[in-house]
């Protein structure tokens, strides 16, 4: 019998640094005010850097970034750019434009991806999922029949097919085309 090999060199990131922050502060970064210099999104909203932290797209009130650890090809993350763990927190803006923004990402992923459904969710509090209880952000995963195989059931392992550098190029590229 023979056997495919499946090569994930990103998730070694992931396992490398499991417990630990993700992504430091880089020296000399502003951060905005209220801002928490631990949590990846404030630094996503602080840094100019945004390949490398991987955010698509900043609106007045909203961030929208790749998720780097994704459940499936094309998992974006969807965020109030001021750092808020609570829906009665947000102001009447920031609730429009996250919305308006996460209709807007699903619309994109839909022409670039092509996926035939999408999972949107919020986890509310630690005890709710969130692993960054801190800061509310909102998960588009694009879905396709059959994107569940073996490999989940029998490994506890995801295969997502595109890296994040390609990902990040197709949907800015996309987002640019549409500005």
């Amino acid at each position: 019998m023979s056997y495919e090999q499946i090569w994930a060199p990103w998730r070694l990131a992931y396992i490398e640094r499991a417990g630990k922050e993700a992504h430091d502060t880089q020296p000399g970064m502003t951060m905005a005010p209220g801002a928490d210099a631990s949590c990846f999104l404030c630094q996503g909203v602080s840094d100019s850097d945004q390949r490398g932290r991987h955010v698509l797209e900043r609106s007045p009130h909203a961030i929208t970034l790749l998720n780097r650890y994704p459940y499936n090809n094309g998992h974006l993350l969807v965020a109030p750019q001021r750092h808020c763990a609570r829906l009665d927190q947000l102001t009447c803006e920031e609730q429009l434009d996250l919305s308006q923004t996460i209709t807007k990402m699903v619309n994109l992923l839909t022409a670039v991806l092509r996926p035939e459904g999408f999972n949107l969710g919020l986890n509310l509090g630690a005890a709710g999922g969130a692993g960054l209880p801190g800061h509310l952000h909102w998960h588009i995963v694009p879905r396709w029949s059959g994107d569940t195989n073996f490999m989940l059931t029998t490994a506890s392992t995801r295969v997502i097919p595109q890296a994040l550098d390609s990902l990040w190029e197709a949907l800015t590229a996309a987002l640019q085309k549409r500005s």
